[in-house]
């Protein structure tokens, strides 16, 4: 499973349109990849019908929860501190009750209630239904948990709240869990096995958005790729299945294809994508329709074979390659970005290397880089020594971003010239004069307002770039309007 961290999203509060029936306060804080964002929506519709309205004011909150994440040890330590400051507030409003959701409470469960004492109650992510009862035991004076994993809970019949940021992006969940054990990654065990929501529920929380006047979605999972509805239950269990549930199958070419015919109008976006999953048929539909954007995450961890298969990862560096040329023929407008970890166990020199001979290779647009971070449970914490030091980390985790920067000026200044399509998400950081989106290929792009509003799609002539953001002048409105 791979995981995009956004920085600047790391910790940002829920906030909803208060229910004036509604008597109890919730602060909700959310660490970690969109799963976890889509998440924290489903968790405050649950509680918006059960009596709380959400707060930016965590002194005056009754519940407070953190949606946390497991992937990396800053993420971890990061909600630590955030627990320490709950339960200072706590300490001046004993009333207020403190829970941890997420891939923390199903790593920890255990150890923040009994040992450390830190929470009142412990949700993991199959188990947000659980909340009204868990909440109930916690007025009782009870610690409540609920971690178990679920075979086939995706939250389909759940119409999540949105973050109220802009109300022309969302995110749309189509699977959960994942069935590759990657060495390094805790997801397997934190989030369950794969299953993939009922396409018609998909297709229904969809129009929800379009009816609010949402303009673009992101279908989400661990694993989309690896989308496979046949009636319900685990995919692991798909060989067992009667020969009428295999007929009438559908897996991610099939939802991607029924969601851009469906709404043409909408542009669509998936993560995250798995390159031993990925099909040639996905390819084409990308391809086929314009409102599917053209940016495909694909995230590799290391270009060296011996380290890919000390990973498991079940692909080979050549194999990722020849994905890649696939990619570029079938989709030649179309952007790709990376995952990287430096610094995995037993890498050597050589290794890293052919990680950088890999990227210069691709070129990617943009991607996500880290050093590596033992997590306890997984197989590489079990079974493997962490014996890259950090100094050597860290050089190698640069050059890795500065090669990545190269190729990121590169990429962008292709642009220049070029009329592309922009959604228009915000107005920009820099200058209140400007507004900001982004294009098909997942590149920000700002441009002069004139008379232009959120939400519209703006076609944008491209003059000037950094290495990863766009600069231009609108043209004119685009034919998606």
């Amino acid at each position: 499973m791979e995981k995009i961290i956004e920085e600047s999203k790391q910790g940002e509060s829920l906030v909803l349109e208060n229910k004036p029936e509604n008597t109890k306060k919730l602060f909700i804080e959310s660490y970690g990849c969109a799963m976890n964002f889509s998440d924290s929506e489903i968790v405050a519709s649950i509680l918006s019908v059960n009596g709380y309205n959400t707060t930016q004011v965590l002194e005056e909150a009754d519940l407070v929860l953190v949606n946390t994440c497991s992937i990396r040890d800053k993420a971890e330590q990061t909600v630590r501190k955030r627990l320490e400051k709950y339960n200072a507030v706590k300490r001046i409003n004993p009333k207020m009750k403190v829970g941890v959701l997420g891939c923390m409470a199903e790593r920890l469960k255990d150890k923040f209630l009994e040992e450390e004492k830190i929470v009142d109650l412990v949700v993991g992510p199959d188990a947000y239904k659980d909340l009204p009862n868990l909440l109930a035991e916690v007025e009782e004076g009870r610690d409540a948990i609920n971690v178990i994993l679920s075979k086939d809970e995706t939250y389909g019949d759940i119409s999540p709240v949105r973050l109220m940021s802009n109300g022309i992006t969302a995110l749309v969940s189509i699977t959960r869990g994942c069935d590759n054990m990657c060495t390094f990654c805790v997801v397997p065990f934190t989030r369950g096995r794969e299953r993939s929501r009922e396409p018609q529920s998909i297709m229904k929380e969809i129009q929800d958005l379009w009816d609010k006047g949402f303009k673009e979605i992101t279908l989400l999972g661990q694993n989309v790729d690896s989308y496979l509805w046949y009636g319900g239950g685990l995919k692991k269990d798909f060989a067992t299945a009667s020969e009428m549930q295999k007929a009438t199958a559908v897996d991610f070419d099939q939802l991607l294809e029924m969601v851009a015919v469906g709404f043409p109008k909408m542009r669509i976006r998936f993560s995250t994508s798995n390159p031993q999953d990925m099909h040639e048929s996905v390819l084409h539909v990308i391809a086929k329709h314009p409102n599917i954007c053209k940016h495909i995450h694909l995230p590799v961890q290391s270009g060296s074979n011996r380290i890919l298969k000390e990973m498991n990862r079940l692909h080979t560096r050549e194999e990722y390659m020849t994905l890649i040329d696939k990619i570029r023929t079938i989709i030649p407008n179309g952007s790709i970005s990376q995952d990287m970890i430096a610094g995995f166990p037993t890498e050597t020199e050589e290794d890293h290397q052919d990680t950088l001979s890999l990227m210069e290779y691709v070129k990617y647009n943009f991607g996500y880089m880290y050093s590596y971070s033992e997590r306890p449970g997984t197989l590489a914490g079990r079974k493997m020594e962490d014996d890259v030091t950090d100094e050597i980390k860290a050089r190698r985790l640069q050059e890795i971003v500065d090669l990545q920067q190269k190729h990121a000026w590169s990429r962008s200044e292709e642009f220049i010239g070029q009329t592309v399509e922009v959604l228009v998400e915000k107005v920009s950081k820099k200058s209140t004069e400007e507004f900001s989106g982004r294009n098909s290929q997942s590149i920000t792009v700002v441009f002069p307002k004139e008379e232009y509003a959120i939400g519209d799609f703006v076609n944008v002539k491209i003059t000037s770039c950094t290495s990863g953001t766009l600069k231009g002048e609108a043209v004119g409105f685009s034919e998606m309007n």
